[in-house]
Order: C-alpha cells, then structure tokens, then sequence
C-alpha cells in the first residue's frame, strides 16, 4: 500500500508529477488559501506524510491528530511554523527546502540598494503627481 499524504495547499504541477510518478496517494485541500485549522486536523489523520507550507502551524495539536505521519515536509525555507522538539519527541522527521531563496533575496537586496541610491521611489512619485515637466540639464 502507498504511503497516504496530505498536501495542504495547492502547489506548481511538477510536485504532483512527482507524487504520481512514484505513486504515493495523497489528497490537497483544494483551495487556494490557508488551509482552515479545523480541516487540517481533520485531514491529517491517518495520514502517513503531510505536504504543509508556512502559513500552517503544527504544533502538538496536529501531532496528536496525524499520530500516524511519520513526516511533515514544509514547503519553505524556514520551519519557525513547526514544533519541532515537539516532532522530535514524538520521532516525526521534518524537512524543508533551504537555499531556494539565496539568490532571489540577493536580487532583492541589490533592488533596494540600487532603488535608494537613485531615489527610483521619489522619482516615481514626482512623475505620477504631475510635477515632472521633462528633462534639463538643471
């Protein structure tokens, strides 16, 4: 029998690619929006696996509830929304997916950077408010 997964929100096709490639059941809460507390402790149960991402807190609660999940994958970098000397305790594994936003906040960082030493935020706002009249060299 293939492990049962619970997958708390909706996700990009290749994880469910995946899940189907290698033939896991698993069931998504079909909404796309945070997943209400009272489902998620519903849907967890009897749930080998659960897909949750960061807006979902698990803590001792929702152990108790999924006492048959042996993982919570949390579809984030960090893991601050999980217990886990709670999952520890209870010898649930936890992951998450570091590095994937590295260079995306360094992008970031740099377009900020960049914004304030060319003051692109007043500049836009001088335009939108009409008071740019074109360009001198003055």
């Amino acid at each position: 029998m293939p492990p049962r997964i619970y997958i708390t929100r909706q996700l990009p096709d290749p994880v469910f690619k995946r899940l189907d490639e290698v033939g896991y059941d698993y069931e998504v809460y079909p909404e796309d929006q945070v997943i209400p507390r009272e489902v998620l402790l519903r849907e967890v149960e009897g749930r080998d696996g659960i897909l949750c991402i960061l807006t979902d807190t698990i803590d001792a609660e929702v152990f108790e509830h999924a006492s048959q999940a042996k993982i919570f994958a949390n579809y984030a970098v960090g893991y601050n929304n999980i217990d886990v000397p709670e999952a520890t305790k209870r010898g649930i594994a936890i992951t998450n997916t570091p590095g994937v936003l590295t260079e995306t906040t360094a992008d970031l960082a740099w377009a900020l950077i960049l914004s304030t030493a060319r003051r692109v935020v007043e500049a836009d706002n001088y335009l939108r408010t009409g008071e740019w009249s074109g360009w001198g060299p003055m």
